[in-house]
Protein backbone atom coordinates (compact mmCIF):
# COMPACT_ATOMS: atom_id res chain seq x y z
CA UNK A 1 0.00 0.00 0.00
CA UNK A 2 1.75 3.78 -1.30
CA UNK A 3 1.68 5.75 1.21
CA UNK A 4 1.49 8.69 -1.52
CA UNK A 5 -2.02 10.21 -1.90
CA UNK A 6 -3.57 10.33 -5.21
CA UNK A 7 -4.58 13.99 -5.97
CA UNK A 8 -6.22 13.18 -9.27
CA UNK A 9 -5.32 15.37 -12.35
CA UNK A 10 -4.30 18.59 -11.46
CA UNK A 11 -6.78 21.33 -12.26
CA UNK A 12 -6.10 23.07 -15.52
CA UNK A 13 -6.44 26.48 -16.32
CA UNK A 14 -9.05 27.84 -17.74
CA UNK A 15 -9.71 30.10 -20.10
CA UNK A 16 -10.51 33.62 -19.58
CA UNK A 17 -14.35 34.21 -20.56
CA UNK A 18 -15.01 37.49 -22.29
CA UNK A 19 -16.68 39.72 -19.87
CA UNK A 20 -20.44 40.19 -20.81
CA UNK A 21 -21.28 43.64 -22.03
CA UNK A 22 -24.65 44.82 -21.43
CA UNK A 23 -26.47 45.46 -24.67
CA UNK A 24 -26.32 49.63 -24.21
CA UNK A 25 -22.32 49.19 -24.42
CA UNK A 26 -22.24 46.18 -27.37
CA UNK A 27 -24.57 47.76 -29.69
CA UNK A 28 -23.23 51.22 -29.37
CA UNK A 29 -23.24 52.93 -33.19
CA UNK A 30 -20.36 52.61 -34.61
CA UNK A 31 -21.05 54.48 -37.85
CA UNK A 32 -23.46 57.26 -38.92
CA UNK A 33 -25.53 54.68 -41.11
CA UNK A 34 -26.47 52.91 -37.36
CA UNK A 35 -27.22 56.49 -35.78
CA UNK A 36 -31.33 55.95 -35.79
CA UNK A 37 -33.29 58.76 -35.42
CA UNK A 38 -31.02 61.71 -36.35
CA UNK A 39 -30.69 61.95 -40.29
CA UNK A 40 -31.12 65.81 -40.25
CA UNK A 41 -28.04 66.52 -38.42
CA UNK A 42 -25.92 63.50 -40.52
CA UNK A 43 -26.80 65.19 -43.14
CA UNK A 44 -25.47 68.53 -42.45
CA UNK A 45 -22.41 66.42 -41.10
CA UNK A 46 -21.89 64.86 -44.17
CA UNK A 47 -22.13 68.08 -46.20
CA UNK A 48 -20.06 69.64 -44.34
CA UNK A 49 -17.15 67.36 -44.26
CA UNK A 50 -17.59 67.08 -48.47
CA UNK A 51 -17.37 70.48 -48.76
CA UNK A 52 -14.76 71.06 -46.53
CA UNK A 53 -16.70 73.27 -44.10
CA UNK A 54 -15.96 71.80 -40.79
CA UNK A 55 -16.78 73.66 -37.61
CA UNK A 56 -13.88 74.31 -34.79
CA UNK A 57 -16.49 73.46 -32.53
CA UNK A 58 -19.62 71.44 -32.09
CA UNK A 59 -22.10 71.63 -29.37
CA UNK A 60 -24.66 68.28 -29.48
CA UNK A 61 -27.72 68.27 -26.88
CA UNK A 62 -30.66 66.41 -26.43
CA UNK A 63 -32.76 63.87 -23.60
CA UNK A 64 -30.16 61.34 -22.08
CA UNK A 65 -29.54 58.07 -24.53
CA UNK A 66 -30.03 59.73 -27.33
CA UNK A 67 -26.50 59.30 -28.87
CA UNK A 68 -24.71 62.21 -27.92
CA UNK A 69 -21.52 60.75 -26.95
CA UNK A 70 -21.57 58.19 -29.54
CA UNK A 71 -21.76 61.25 -32.29
CA UNK A 72 -19.50 62.92 -30.56
CA UNK A 73 -16.79 60.07 -30.98
CA UNK A 74 -18.44 59.05 -34.77
CA UNK A 75 -17.23 62.77 -35.31
CA UNK A 76 -14.19 62.28 -34.44
CA UNK A 77 -13.63 59.22 -36.30
CA UNK A 78 -15.04 60.56 -39.23
CA UNK A 79 -11.93 63.74 -39.00
CA UNK A 80 -9.83 61.35 -38.47
CA UNK A 81 -10.19 58.47 -40.60
CA UNK A 82 -7.42 57.77 -42.47
CA UNK A 83 -8.96 54.72 -44.78
CA UNK A 84 -7.94 51.03 -45.09
CA UNK A 85 -5.00 51.86 -47.43
CA UNK A 86 -3.88 54.75 -45.15
CA UNK A 87 -4.54 57.67 -47.37
CA UNK A 88 -7.80 58.28 -46.64
CA UNK A 89 -9.33 61.68 -46.27
CA UNK A 90 -11.84 63.46 -43.56
CA UNK A 91 -15.64 61.33 -44.64
CA UNK A 92 -19.15 60.69 -43.22
CA UNK A 93 -18.24 57.15 -43.60
CA UNK A 94 -15.30 56.34 -41.42
CA UNK A 95 -13.96 52.74 -42.65
CA UNK A 96 -13.74 51.63 -38.87
CA UNK A 97 -10.46 49.55 -40.00
CA UNK A 98 -7.47 51.57 -39.90
CA UNK A 99 -5.88 52.43 -36.96
CA UNK A 100 -7.54 55.81 -35.82
CA UNK A 101 -10.93 54.18 -36.65
CA UNK A 102 -10.75 51.11 -33.79
CA UNK A 103 -8.57 52.99 -31.53
CA UNK A 104 -11.28 55.93 -31.16
CA UNK A 105 -14.12 53.28 -30.54
CA UNK A 106 -11.91 51.63 -28.08
CA UNK A 107 -11.04 54.88 -26.43
CA UNK A 108 -7.51 54.53 -26.54
CA UNK A 109 -6.73 57.26 -29.23
CA UNK A 110 -4.15 59.94 -28.12
CA UNK A 111 -5.07 62.49 -29.81
CA UNK A 112 -8.75 61.95 -28.85
CA UNK A 113 -9.45 63.39 -25.23
CA UNK A 114 -12.57 62.28 -23.18
CA UNK A 115 -13.76 64.56 -20.24
CA UNK A 116 -16.07 64.18 -18.11
CA UNK A 117 -17.19 67.99 -17.06
CA UNK A 118 -19.19 66.44 -13.94
CA UNK A 119 -15.74 65.65 -12.49
CA UNK A 120 -14.06 68.17 -13.75
CA UNK A 121 -15.61 71.17 -13.06
CA UNK A 122 -12.93 73.79 -12.57
CA UNK A 123 -10.36 76.12 -14.04
CA UNK A 124 -7.59 74.39 -13.58
CA UNK A 125 -8.96 71.17 -15.60
CA UNK A 126 -9.80 73.48 -18.53
CA UNK A 127 -6.16 75.17 -18.58
CA UNK A 128 -4.88 72.05 -18.97
CA UNK A 129 -6.65 71.74 -22.09
CA UNK A 130 -5.70 75.31 -23.55
CA UNK A 131 -2.44 74.34 -23.15
CA UNK A 132 -2.48 70.78 -24.64
CA UNK A 133 -4.11 72.56 -27.25
CA UNK A 134 -1.53 74.55 -28.02
CA UNK A 135 0.61 71.30 -29.55
CA UNK A 136 0.00 69.38 -32.43
CA UNK A 137 -1.69 66.14 -32.87
CA UNK A 138 0.70 63.27 -32.07
CA UNK A 139 -0.84 61.23 -34.89
CA UNK A 140 -3.85 62.00 -35.87
CA UNK A 141 -5.24 64.57 -38.10
CA UNK A 142 -7.19 66.83 -35.36
CA UNK A 143 -6.65 66.73 -32.00
CA UNK A 144 -9.97 66.37 -30.67
CA UNK A 145 -11.43 67.29 -27.59
CA UNK A 146 -14.67 65.50 -26.29
CA UNK A 147 -16.35 66.98 -23.16
CA UNK A 148 -19.30 65.18 -21.59
CA UNK A 149 -22.18 66.97 -19.72
CA UNK A 150 -20.19 70.29 -20.32
CA UNK A 151 -22.66 73.10 -18.45
CA UNK A 152 -21.77 71.33 -15.09
CA UNK A 153 -18.32 73.45 -15.84
CA UNK A 154 -17.82 75.73 -13.09
CA UNK A 155 -18.31 79.87 -14.75
CA UNK A 156 -14.66 80.53 -14.24
CA UNK A 157 -14.01 76.85 -16.32
CA UNK A 158 -16.39 78.35 -19.33
CA UNK A 159 -14.64 81.71 -18.81
CA UNK A 160 -11.40 79.96 -19.18
CA UNK A 161 -12.21 78.38 -22.22
CA UNK A 162 -13.77 81.13 -24.29
CA UNK A 163 -11.13 82.47 -25.96
CA UNK A 164 -9.59 79.16 -26.69
CA UNK A 165 -12.70 78.20 -28.08
CA UNK A 166 -13.39 81.41 -30.14
CA UNK A 167 -9.87 80.98 -31.78
CA UNK A 168 -8.46 77.64 -31.71
CA UNK A 169 -5.32 76.22 -33.51
CA UNK A 170 -6.33 75.06 -36.53
CA UNK A 171 -5.38 71.36 -35.94
CA UNK A 172 -8.26 71.27 -32.50
CA UNK A 173 -12.01 70.63 -32.78
CA UNK A 174 -14.39 70.59 -29.67
CA UNK A 175 -17.06 68.66 -29.09
CA UNK A 176 -19.37 69.36 -26.42
CA UNK A 177 -22.44 67.13 -24.97
CA UNK A 178 -25.08 68.32 -22.31
CA UNK A 179 -28.74 67.26 -21.83
CA UNK A 180 -29.18 71.14 -20.31
CA UNK A 181 -28.10 73.31 -23.14
CA UNK A 182 -29.93 76.26 -21.50
CA UNK A 183 -27.18 76.07 -18.35
CA UNK A 184 -24.31 76.90 -20.86
CA UNK A 185 -23.70 80.54 -21.37
CA UNK A 186 -24.82 82.05 -24.23
CA UNK A 187 -20.90 83.43 -25.23
CA UNK A 188 -20.03 79.47 -25.01
CA UNK A 189 -23.81 78.64 -27.48
CA UNK A 190 -21.98 81.58 -29.72
CA UNK A 191 -18.76 80.05 -30.81
CA UNK A 192 -20.18 76.15 -31.23
CA UNK A 193 -22.24 74.61 -34.05
CA UNK A 194 -25.31 73.26 -32.20
CA UNK A 195 -27.29 70.24 -32.97
CA UNK A 196 -30.20 69.26 -31.24
CA UNK A 197 -30.24 65.56 -31.45
CA UNK A 198 -34.00 64.28 -31.45
CA UNK A 199 -36.07 61.61 -29.56
CA UNK A 200 -36.00 58.57 -30.84
CA UNK A 201 -39.72 57.53 -32.37
CA UNK A 202 -41.11 54.96 -30.21
CA UNK A 203 -41.19 52.95 -33.98
CA UNK A 204 -37.80 53.29 -34.76
CA UNK A 205 -37.22 52.01 -31.83
CA UNK A 206 -39.15 48.76 -31.68
CA UNK A 207 -37.76 48.45 -35.03
CA UNK A 208 -33.77 48.36 -33.75
CA UNK A 209 -34.84 46.24 -30.31
CA UNK A 210 -36.31 43.82 -33.01
CA UNK A 211 -32.98 43.91 -34.74
CA UNK A 212 -30.99 43.20 -31.63
CA UNK A 213 -32.92 40.77 -30.13
CA UNK A 214 -32.28 39.18 -33.46
CA UNK A 215 -28.23 39.40 -33.13
CA UNK A 216 -28.76 37.78 -29.95
CA UNK A 217 -30.55 34.68 -31.09
CA UNK A 218 -33.60 35.64 -28.89
CA UNK A 219 -37.33 36.05 -29.64
CA UNK A 220 -39.40 38.46 -28.45
CA UNK A 221 -43.29 39.59 -29.26
CA UNK A 222 -43.52 42.74 -31.42
CA UNK A 223 -46.56 43.90 -28.36
CA UNK A 224 -43.16 43.47 -25.60
CA UNK A 225 -40.96 45.78 -28.05
CA UNK A 226 -43.45 48.07 -28.58
CA UNK A 227 -44.15 48.38 -24.83
CA UNK A 228 -40.47 48.75 -24.48
CA UNK A 229 -39.56 51.54 -26.92
CA UNK A 230 -43.08 53.39 -25.19
CA UNK A 231 -41.72 52.89 -21.90
CA UNK A 232 -37.66 54.02 -23.47
CA UNK A 233 -39.38 57.91 -23.77
CA UNK A 234 -37.19 58.28 -27.10
CA UNK A 235 -33.96 56.95 -25.23
CA UNK A 236 -32.23 54.04 -26.83
CA UNK A 237 -29.82 53.53 -23.97
CA UNK A 238 -32.80 53.62 -21.59
CA UNK A 239 -35.00 50.69 -23.82
CA UNK A 240 -32.00 48.83 -24.37
CA UNK A 241 -31.28 48.54 -20.78
CA UNK A 242 -35.04 47.68 -20.28
CA UNK A 243 -34.71 45.11 -23.02
CA UNK A 244 -31.32 43.90 -21.61
CA UNK A 245 -33.93 43.12 -18.04
CA UNK A 246 -36.70 41.37 -20.30
CA UNK A 247 -34.06 38.89 -22.03
CA UNK A 248 -32.62 38.16 -19.06
CA UNK A 249 -36.29 37.97 -17.19
CA UNK A 250 -37.35 35.64 -20.95
CA UNK A 251 -34.08 33.52 -20.25
CA UNK A 252 -35.25 32.13 -16.82
CA UNK A 253 -38.38 31.17 -17.78
CA UNK A 254 -37.29 29.06 -20.68
CA UNK A 255 -39.34 31.38 -23.26
CA UNK A 256 -38.99 34.54 -25.33
CA UNK A 257 -40.02 38.02 -24.97
CA UNK A 258 -43.45 38.21 -23.66
CA UNK A 259 -45.76 41.43 -23.62
CA UNK A 260 -47.28 40.44 -19.89
CA UNK A 261 -43.46 39.72 -18.68
CA UNK A 262 -42.68 43.06 -19.39
CA UNK A 263 -45.42 44.61 -18.19
CA UNK A 264 -45.07 42.90 -14.98
CA UNK A 265 -41.54 43.48 -15.09
CA UNK A 266 -42.15 47.46 -15.71
CA UNK A 267 -44.86 47.47 -13.46
CA UNK A 268 -47.33 48.53 -16.48
CA UNK A 269 -50.70 48.98 -16.45
CA UNK A 270 -52.57 46.62 -18.62
CA UNK A 271 -53.29 48.39 -21.56
CA UNK A 272 -57.03 45.73 -21.91
CA UNK A 273 -57.36 46.22 -18.15
CA UNK A 274 -57.52 50.40 -18.91
CA UNK A 275 -59.87 50.06 -21.42
CA UNK A 276 -62.01 48.41 -19.50
CA UNK A 277 -61.19 50.66 -16.69
CA UNK A 278 -62.35 53.99 -18.85
CA UNK A 279 -65.28 52.22 -20.07
CA UNK A 280 -66.62 51.40 -16.91
CA UNK A 281 -65.66 55.52 -15.86
CA UNK A 282 -67.71 56.62 -18.68
CA UNK A 283 -70.55 54.43 -17.91
CA UNK A 284 -70.74 55.81 -14.53
CA UNK A 285 -70.58 52.51 -12.74
CA UNK A 286 -68.52 53.29 -9.50
CA UNK A 287 -68.42 50.12 -8.10
CA UNK A 288 -67.37 48.09 -11.00
CA UNK A 289 -65.02 50.83 -11.69
CA UNK A 290 -62.88 50.59 -7.98
CA UNK A 291 -63.10 47.09 -8.25
CA UNK A 292 -61.61 47.28 -11.31
CA UNK A 293 -59.01 50.23 -9.83
CA UNK A 294 -58.30 47.54 -6.92
CA UNK A 295 -57.45 44.47 -9.26
CA UNK A 296 -54.79 46.69 -10.80
CA UNK A 297 -53.75 47.50 -7.38
CA UNK A 298 -53.51 43.95 -5.98
CA UNK A 299 -51.19 42.87 -9.29
CA UNK A 300 -48.73 45.39 -8.48
CA UNK A 301 -49.27 47.81 -10.81
CA UNK A 302 -48.98 51.49 -8.95
CA UNK A 303 -51.81 53.69 -8.91
CA UNK A 304 -49.67 56.63 -10.20
CA UNK A 305 -48.98 54.34 -13.38
CA UNK A 306 -52.59 53.93 -13.42
CA UNK A 307 -53.54 57.34 -13.81
CA UNK A 308 -50.87 58.04 -16.32
CA UNK A 309 -52.32 55.38 -18.28
CA UNK A 310 -55.80 56.60 -18.17
CA UNK A 311 -54.41 60.38 -19.34
CA UNK A 312 -52.85 58.74 -22.53
CA UNK A 313 -56.03 56.83 -23.12
CA UNK A 314 -57.63 60.07 -23.39
CA UNK A 315 -55.01 61.62 -25.17
CA UNK A 316 -55.17 58.55 -27.44
CA UNK A 317 -58.76 59.08 -28.45
CA UNK A 318 -58.44 62.82 -28.53
CA UNK A 319 -55.96 62.00 -31.40
CA UNK A 320 -58.68 59.85 -32.79
CA UNK A 321 -61.09 62.68 -33.11
CA UNK A 322 -59.18 65.31 -34.47
CA UNK A 323 -57.79 63.07 -37.22
CA UNK A 324 -54.18 62.15 -36.40
CA UNK A 325 -52.43 59.45 -38.15
CA UNK A 326 -53.07 55.81 -36.50
CA UNK A 327 -50.26 54.80 -34.35
CA UNK A 328 -48.28 51.24 -35.73
CA UNK A 329 -47.13 50.09 -32.82
CA UNK A 330 -50.73 50.55 -31.16
CA UNK A 331 -52.73 47.26 -30.89
CA UNK A 332 -55.79 46.71 -33.61
CA UNK A 333 -58.08 46.13 -31.22
CA UNK A 334 -57.29 49.22 -28.85
CA UNK A 335 -57.68 51.73 -32.25
CA UNK A 336 -61.10 50.29 -32.66
CA UNK A 337 -62.05 51.43 -28.69
CA UNK A 338 -60.80 54.40 -29.87
CA UNK A 339 -62.51 54.86 -32.61
CA UNK A 340 -65.83 54.39 -30.91
CA UNK A 341 -64.91 56.95 -28.10
CA UNK A 342 -64.34 59.17 -30.62
CA UNK A 343 -67.44 59.13 -32.64
CA UNK A 344 -69.54 59.01 -28.91
CA UNK A 345 -67.43 61.86 -26.69
CA UNK A 346 -67.89 65.30 -27.38
CA UNK A 347 -64.47 67.51 -27.42
CA UNK A 348 -65.86 69.05 -24.45
CA UNK A 349 -66.38 66.01 -22.98
CA UNK A 350 -62.71 64.95 -23.06
CA UNK A 351 -61.31 67.98 -21.89
CA UNK A 352 -62.72 67.57 -18.84
CA UNK A 353 -61.81 64.28 -18.32
CA UNK A 354 -58.17 65.01 -19.24
CA UNK A 355 -58.32 67.80 -16.57
CA UNK A 356 -60.15 65.37 -14.36
CA UNK A 357 -57.81 62.84 -14.81
CA UNK A 358 -54.71 65.31 -14.79
CA UNK A 359 -55.43 66.75 -11.18
CA UNK A 360 -56.32 62.93 -10.17
CA UNK A 361 -52.16 61.99 -11.07
CA UNK A 362 -51.16 65.27 -9.36
CA UNK A 363 -52.68 64.27 -6.27
CA UNK A 364 -51.87 60.75 -6.31
CA UNK A 365 -47.82 61.78 -6.88
CA UNK A 366 -48.24 63.40 -3.35
CA UNK A 367 -50.59 61.63 -1.56
CA UNK A 368 -49.94 59.79 2.04
CA UNK A 369 -52.82 57.54 0.49
CA UNK A 370 -52.03 56.61 -2.88
CA UNK A 371 -54.53 53.80 -3.88
CA UNK A 372 -57.41 56.00 -1.73
CA UNK A 373 -56.25 59.21 -3.48
CA UNK A 374 -56.50 57.29 -6.76
CA UNK A 375 -60.24 55.89 -6.45
CA UNK A 376 -61.33 59.55 -5.19
CA UNK A 377 -60.13 60.42 -8.37
CA UNK A 378 -61.90 57.85 -10.33
CA UNK A 379 -65.16 58.58 -8.38
CA UNK A 380 -64.96 62.41 -8.86
CA UNK A 381 -64.34 61.68 -12.56
CA UNK A 382 -67.28 59.31 -12.90
CA UNK A 383 -69.62 61.83 -10.89
CA UNK A 384 -68.50 64.65 -13.70
CA UNK A 385 -69.26 62.28 -16.52
CA UNK A 386 -72.84 62.17 -15.86
CA UNK A 387 -72.98 65.65 -16.05
CA UNK A 388 -74.62 66.83 -19.16
CA UNK A 389 -72.38 68.96 -21.24
CA UNK A 390 -72.89 72.45 -20.82
CA UNK A 391 -73.22 73.58 -24.22
CA UNK A 392 -75.94 70.57 -24.59
CA UNK A 393 -77.14 72.00 -21.61
CA UNK A 394 -77.67 75.50 -22.32
CA UNK A 395 -79.63 74.63 -25.71
CA UNK A 396 -81.84 72.56 -23.66
CA UNK A 397 -82.38 74.91 -21.34
CA UNK A 398 -83.31 77.78 -24.09
CA UNK A 399 -85.66 74.77 -25.59
CA UNK A 400 -87.21 74.37 -22.61
CA UNK A 401 -86.27 70.92 -22.42
CA UNK A 402 -85.09 70.98 -18.99
CA UNK A 403 -87.87 69.76 -16.72
CA UNK A 404 -87.91 71.99 -12.97
CA UNK A 405 -88.54 70.04 -10.21
CA UNK A 406 -91.18 71.53 -7.54
CA UNK A 407 -90.00 73.15 -4.74
CA UNK A 408 -90.29 71.41 -1.47
CA UNK A 409 -91.05 74.58 0.55
CA UNK A 410 -94.39 76.66 -0.10
CA UNK A 411 -92.99 79.21 -3.36
CA UNK A 412 -92.20 82.94 -1.86
CA UNK A 413 -94.25 85.34 -3.53
CA UNK A 414 -93.67 85.66 -7.65
CA UNK A 415 -91.81 88.87 -8.31
CA UNK A 416 -94.40 91.62 -10.00
CA UNK A 417 -93.92 91.35 -13.87
CA UNK A 418 -91.10 93.41 -15.56
CA UNK A 419 -91.85 95.93 -17.94
CA UNK A 420 -91.45 94.36 -21.92
CA UNK A 421 -89.25 97.00 -22.71
CA UNK A 422 -86.89 98.40 -20.25
CA UNK A 423 -84.05 99.12 -22.67
CA UNK A 424 -83.47 102.82 -22.81
CA UNK A 425 -84.12 104.34 -26.46
CA UNK A 426 -80.94 105.91 -26.96
CA UNK A 427 -77.28 105.80 -26.28
CA UNK A 428 -78.20 108.89 -24.11
CA UNK A 429 -80.08 106.85 -21.68
CA UNK A 430 -77.47 104.39 -21.37
CA UNK A 431 -75.16 106.93 -19.88
CA UNK A 432 -77.56 108.00 -17.77
CA UNK A 433 -78.29 104.52 -16.82
CA UNK A 434 -74.43 104.09 -15.71
CA UNK A 435 -74.51 107.44 -14.21
CA UNK A 436 -77.88 106.27 -11.85
CA UNK A 437 -75.98 103.32 -10.64
CA UNK A 438 -72.62 105.06 -9.59
CA UNK A 439 -70.89 103.42 -12.34
CA UNK A 440 -68.83 106.71 -12.92
CA UNK A 441 -65.51 104.87 -14.09
CA UNK A 442 -67.60 103.22 -17.11
CA UNK A 443 -69.19 106.62 -17.92
CA UNK A 444 -65.83 108.53 -18.18
CA UNK A 445 -64.85 105.73 -20.18
CA UNK A 446 -67.97 105.83 -22.87
CA UNK A 447 -68.28 109.28 -22.85
CA UNK A 448 -64.82 109.98 -23.92
CA UNK A 449 -64.45 107.14 -26.56
CA UNK A 450 -67.20 105.55 -27.52
CA UNK A 451 -67.83 106.42 -31.34
CA UNK A 452 -71.29 104.94 -31.85
CA UNK A 453 -72.23 103.26 -35.31
CA UNK A 454 -75.42 101.77 -34.28
CA UNK A 455 -77.77 101.78 -31.32
CA UNK A 456 -80.73 99.29 -31.88
CA UNK A 457 -81.31 97.58 -28.62
CA UNK A 458 -80.42 94.98 -27.27
CA UNK A 459 -77.54 95.78 -29.93
CA UNK A 460 -74.84 98.26 -29.56
CA UNK A 461 -72.17 98.54 -32.43
CA UNK A 462 -69.26 100.99 -31.94
CA UNK A 463 -66.75 102.38 -34.19
CA UNK A 464 -63.10 100.36 -34.51
CA UNK A 465 -61.54 103.23 -35.20
CA UNK A 466 -61.60 104.44 -31.41
CA UNK A 467 -61.55 100.86 -30.04
CA UNK A 468 -62.73 100.28 -26.48
CA UNK A 469 -61.05 97.79 -24.47
CA UNK A 470 -62.49 94.32 -23.92
CA UNK A 471 -63.03 94.89 -20.16
CA UNK A 472 -64.98 97.98 -20.74
CA UNK A 473 -67.32 96.31 -23.19
CA UNK A 474 -67.73 93.42 -20.81
CA UNK A 475 -68.72 95.51 -17.91
CA UNK A 476 -71.05 97.34 -20.03
CA UNK A 477 -73.13 94.17 -21.28
CA UNK A 478 -73.21 93.14 -17.74
CA UNK A 479 -74.71 96.73 -16.33
CA UNK A 480 -77.05 96.29 -18.90
CA UNK A 481 -78.32 92.72 -18.59
CA UNK A 482 -78.85 93.26 -14.84
CA UNK A 483 -81.01 96.77 -15.94
CA UNK A 484 -82.91 95.25 -18.42
CA UNK A 485 -82.99 91.42 -17.74
CA UNK A 486 -82.32 90.71 -21.59
CA UNK A 487 -78.30 90.14 -22.66
CA UNK A 488 -76.90 92.69 -24.85
CA UNK A 489 -74.46 92.05 -27.95
CA UNK A 490 -71.97 94.69 -28.15
CA UNK A 491 -69.75 94.67 -31.00
CA UNK A 492 -66.57 96.72 -33.09
CA UNK A 493 -66.81 97.33 -36.38
CA UNK A 494 -64.25 98.72 -39.19
CA UNK A 495 -66.76 101.56 -39.88
CA UNK A 496 -66.79 105.66 -39.14
CA UNK A 497 -68.85 106.55 -36.07
CA UNK A 498 -70.62 109.25 -34.49
CA UNK A 499 -68.76 111.72 -32.12
CA UNK A 500 -68.18 110.67 -28.92
CA UNK A 501 -70.51 112.34 -26.16
CA UNK A 502 -67.78 114.79 -25.05
CA UNK A 503 -66.75 115.38 -28.16
CA UNK A 504 -70.61 116.23 -28.93
CA UNK A 505 -70.97 118.32 -26.07
CA UNK A 506 -67.62 120.62 -27.18
CA UNK A 507 -69.06 120.95 -30.25
CA UNK A 508 -71.74 122.43 -28.97
CA UNK A 509 -70.64 125.05 -26.47
CA UNK A 510 -67.84 125.85 -29.68
CA UNK A 511 -70.98 126.69 -31.74
CA UNK A 512 -72.21 128.37 -28.96
CA UNK A 513 -69.09 130.75 -28.19
CA UNK A 514 -68.72 131.16 -31.37
CA UNK A 515 -72.11 132.87 -32.13
CA UNK A 516 -71.97 134.51 -28.59
CA UNK A 517 -68.35 136.17 -30.00
CA UNK A 518 -69.83 136.69 -33.56
CA UNK A 519 -72.15 139.43 -31.91
CA UNK A 520 -70.91 143.32 -32.22
CA UNK A 521 -71.76 144.12 -28.76
CA UNK A 522 -68.76 141.30 -27.25
CA UNK A 523 -66.86 141.56 -29.96
CA UNK A 524 -66.37 144.94 -28.83
CA UNK A 525 -65.55 144.08 -25.95
CA UNK A 526 -62.81 141.56 -26.37
CA UNK A 527 -60.97 144.32 -29.16
CA UNK A 528 -61.14 146.82 -25.71
CA UNK A 529 -60.03 143.32 -23.31
CA UNK A 530 -57.79 140.99 -25.75
CA UNK A 531 -57.32 138.81 -22.49
CA UNK A 532 -60.66 138.57 -21.53
CA UNK A 533 -62.73 134.88 -21.59
CA UNK A 534 -65.72 133.78 -22.38
CA UNK A 535 -68.09 132.01 -19.57
CA UNK A 536 -70.30 129.89 -20.44
CA UNK A 537 -73.79 131.12 -19.49
CA UNK A 538 -75.25 127.81 -18.33
CA UNK A 539 -75.93 127.02 -15.14
CA UNK A 540 -73.02 124.68 -13.38
CA UNK A 541 -73.84 121.42 -13.02
CA UNK A 542 -71.73 118.45 -11.34
CA UNK A 543 -68.60 117.86 -13.83
CA UNK A 544 -68.49 114.08 -15.46
CA UNK A 545 -65.49 114.12 -17.65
Amino acid sequence: MSDSLDLGTPPQPVASAQPYRVLARKYRPQTFAALIGQDAMVQTLGNAIKRDRIAHAFLLTGVRGVGKTSTARLIAKALNCIGPDGQGGPTIDPCGVCEPCRAIAEGRHIDVIEMDAASHTGIDDVREIIEASRYAAVSARYKIYIIDEVHMLSKAAFNGLLKTLEEPPAHVKFLFATTEVNKVPVTVLSRCQRFDLRRIPAQLLAEHFGRVVAAEGAQADPEALALIARAAEGSARDGLSILDQAIAHADLEGGGVRADAVREMLGLSDRNAVRDLLALVLAADAPGALAALRRQYDLGVDPLGVMRALLEAVHGVTQVKVGAPDDPAQPAEERAAYRAWAEKLSFPALHRLWQLFLKGHEEVGRAALPIETAEMAILRAIHASTLPDPGELARRLAAGDVPVAAPSAPAAPAAPPAPEDRAPKEFAGVLALLDERGKLDLLVRLRRGASLVRYAPPEIVFSGTRPLSTDTLTELAAVLREATGTPWKLAMADLPGAPTMFEAEQDVVQARHDAARAHPIVAAAFDAFPGAELIDPKPAQRSIT
